[in-house]
């Protein structure tokens, strides 16, 4: 079994245009935002321009006020994507790191950037995810305090066919972060 899993080919956006949405989706705890820093580092080492949308951030920035509930996570999906895309368009590269546990949403995110877009499924085992659950969310959604909880009491929809899946419990973050800019290079964005 690999632990990097080539998904799908996508044609590369024209060159010079670096901007990029890396959308790292995956369940809370499987290691996205611990990802996207490290992957922030090693761009910006580069030299690229880049952003980080953390979900936990956009949410007390962006989406203060919206709750767990199905129509409220896809607004605040939608903009994340949003801000992404604009940052896409203007040479930098964005990387979402989100639960956006709704396939359809990914999809609608997707939409927005078009060829920009490259979805990371960061994956886990739930057993996994739970053992790393630093903010104590997975023991307070068995023991019924948050009601709606994903991957507990709400369903995450893995995605299809990502451009990238990173299984975390197999891999380093460096070995997560190597393939994400081997992608990226394949793509032209670097």
């Amino acid at each position: 079994m690999q632990s990097i899993v080539r998904n799908r080919d996508v044609p590369a956006p024209a060159r010079g245009d670096a901007g990029a949405v890396l959308w790292l989706t995956g369940l809370s705890g499987a290691g996205k935002s611990t990802l996207a820093r490290a992957l922030e580092l090693r761009l910006r080492a580069l030299g690229q321009r880049v952003e980080v949308l953390d979900g936990d951030e956009v949410r007390e920035h962006l989406s203060k006020g919206l709750t767990f509930s199905r129509e409220d996570r896809d607004t605040n999906v939608l903009r994340i994507a949003y801000v992404a895309n604009l940052l896409a368009r203007n040479g930098v590269i964005a990387i979402t790191a989100a639960i956006s546990p709704y396939r359809d949403t990914r999809a609608k995110a997707r939409a927005m950037s078009g060829e920009r877009f490259c979805e990371v499924y960061v994956s886990a085992p739930l057993e996994a995810c739970e053992a790393r659950d630093v903010k104590g969310l997975y023991k307070r959604a068995r023991a019924g305090e948050i009601p709606v909880f994903t991957g507990v009491s709400d369903p995450y929809e893995p995605p299809d066919a990502p451009e990238l899946e990173v299984k975390s419990h197999e891999v380093t973050v460096d070995q997560g972060v190597d393939a994400i800019v081997s992608l990226l290079r394949e793509r032209g964005v670097l």
